[in-house]
């Protein structure tokens, strides 16, 4: 399996176990692995989160918004609900198996890369794409107040057709 269609990452799989405490034994079956991942994750792996799961990770690396995530399982002849949708996505990434990425706060993409990384927003296509430089760096961060501290940063480059 090539890397760009492998349906996730193994730093993925990794953050996710470090939060839960367990490795996942992963086989390559996108049915097992899912199953491994949601409970190296600590969560039940009822039916919607299997079938969910298995939309989600079983295509390699994707940004998906709830209502596109709805769709695919409305074709795919998965019975759920739009506010399930919500509910798993959101569990997911409490999970630290995804990554919520926020556009302009009216678009809430869902990543299933959870690697620290950056991204361009195609505000033609409404595409949310990686961006692959490693070396990306902020040079001056601003002061965090007293009592907090960052947890992440996320950068959204927005890109439109030149005119």
């Amino acid at each position: 399996m090539s890397e760009n269609t492998a349906p996730y990452h193994d730093d993925d799989v990794h953050a996710a176990a470090l939060l839960s405490g367990r490795q996942p034994a992963l086989t390559g079956c996108p049915w097992h692995d899912v199953n491994e991942m949601l409970q190296s994750a600590g969560l039940r792996p009822t039916r919607q989160r299997m079938a969910l799961g298995w939309l989600l990770f079983g295509k390699g690396a994707r940004h998906l918004t709830a209502e596109m995530l709805y769709e695919e399982a409305t074709l795919a002849k998965v019975p759920v609900s739009l506010a399930t949708v919500y509910n798993t996505l959101n569990q997911l990434t409490d999970a630290g198996l995804l990554r919520q990425v926020s556009v302009d706060g009216t678009k809430t993409y869902f990543d299933t890369n959870v690697t620290t990384h950056h991204h361009y927003y195609l505000e033609n296509s409404h595409e949310l794409v990686d961006i692959e430089d490693p070396h990306l760096a902020l040079s001056k961060m601003p002061e965090v107040p007293e009592g907090y501290e960052i947890s992440r940063i996320d950068m959204v480059v927005r890109l439109r057709k030149k005119r």
